[in-house]
């Protein structure tokens, strides 16, 4: 959301972010469903400061976000609540599922098959607090004998992918096993594949790039072999995600000519204007900054960012390597640079600076390094709760 948009237009964004019609805006004002239309529409002016703070309260925002002067973004949750979220998360996955009674809840595959498409489009749009609130029911349910194998991957994937989000390695790790476990006994090189790349993204969290790597490679040539045949499109793609993965983990084992080299592999599998290229011409990127060309890194961003296929990503894909991408600007002495990444990353997916412990740790950094700290992220810091003195 701009800086300039008009107040009336912000009070519509925050209402539809509150899921609030019109009418029910105006019913907790205590105002007619017509005042509510000619504010957003700009016909009648919020020129009085209580009735704003009267509008701000009923959406649960500074007065100051109506106003532009401020990070756009809902007050953050306490850090005691994302963390019982997270042990209620622990504890989903940590009931072993060859252990559970037999009397578990039936769950009847296709209702479940649509309330985990509707989990992945929460993660997809970067909602983590309400993704680690759906996930626990998704868990006890991928329990159930009848649950195809594929369904079963899926939420250990999401799990496992939401647990490097958050840095709860340990759970990543464990979900991104269990997953890989059901995969191999289905003796599916596809499902194999889809499996082992959150396993290859919880090693490389752990610290533990060389394990990642040989993983990533391995099933990378299980499901493409190194034939003529190029495979499906299902085929390629996974084969091609499972290639970045490899060469993100061989960057950071600083091995940079396996890293470009896994790249342009993956390249050739992808067409070009899809959204799989896309995500390796990322990380393509992120492995030049993982390698230390920080100024080089930035170089390939803003030749990248001039090209509409990125956008062609996710909004949690976009965010992700825009916070990576603030971390080079920062590390190539470009702290304004850099503050300009944090803001698109927050007014994107607002949750992967305020949430994420890496996007937390990466404002910080930013605000700390830069002269004269952007009082836009001073404001999502403060909103964020992460301590620092600008």
């Amino acid at each position: 959301m701009g800086d300039d948009l008009p107040v009336g237009r912000r009070v519509a964004y925050w209402r539809a972010r509150r899921n609030m019609s019109q009418q029910m805006f105006a019913d907790r004002l205590g105002k007619s469903k017509s005042w509510v239309d000619k504010i957003e529409r700009g016909v009648r002016r919020l020129d009085k400061w209580s009735v704003l703070q009267e509008v701000a309260d009923a959406l649960n925002v500074n007065p100051d976000h109506l106003l532009g002067d401020a990070a756009a973004a809902p007050p953050d949750r306490p850090a005691d609540e994302r963390a019982a979220e997270i042990g209620t998360l622990r504890a989903a996955l940590t009931r072993h599922p060859g252990l559970l009674p037999s009397a578990v809840a039936q769950v009847e595959p296709c209702r479940y098959q649509a309330r985990l498409d509707h989990a992945e489009a929460v993660y997809q749009h970067a909602e983590y607090p309400s993704l680690v609130r759906l996930l626990p029911d998704l868990l006890d349910g991928s329990h159930t004998r009848e649950m195809p194998a594929d369904l079963r991957v899926r939420v250990y994937r999401l799990t496992a992918r939401i647990a490097v989000k958050l840095a709860a390695t340990e759970l990543a790790w464990l979900a991104a096993d269990r997953g890989l476990a059901v995969a191999t006994a289905a003796d599916d090189p596809l499902l194999e594949a889809v499996a082992a790349l959150p396993f290859g993204q919880a090693l490389r969290a752990a610290g533990r790039p060389r394990s990642a790597f040989e993983t990533t490679v391995v099933a990378a040539h299980r499901v493409t072999p190194l034939t003529d045949d190029p495979g499906t499109p299902d085929e390629r793609s996974a084969c091609a995600a499972l290639l970045v993965q490899a060469a993100l983990a061989a960057a950071e084992h600083s091995d940079p000519q396996t890293a470009r080299d896994l790249l342009d592999d993956a390249t050739r599998l992808t067409e070009p204007d899809g959204p799989e290229r896309a995500a390796v011409d990322a990380a393509r990127v992120t492995t030049t900054a993982a390698l230390g060309d920080h100024r080089g890194a930035v170089d390939l961003h803003e030749a990248l960012a001039a090209r509409s296929v990125w956008r062609t990503l996710s909004i949690e894909h976009r965010a992700a390597y825009l916070l990576d991408v603030a971390g080079a600007y920062l590390a190539a002495g470009d702290a304004p640079g850099a503050s300009r990444m944090l803001r698109d990353v927050d007014r994107i997916a607002a949750p992967e600076v305020r949430v994420r412990p890496a996007g937390r740790t990466m404002l910080a950094h930013v605000l700390a390094g830069s002269a004269f700290p952007d009082p836009y992220l001073v404001a999502v810091a403060e909103a964020a709760g992460v301590p620092g003195a600008w």
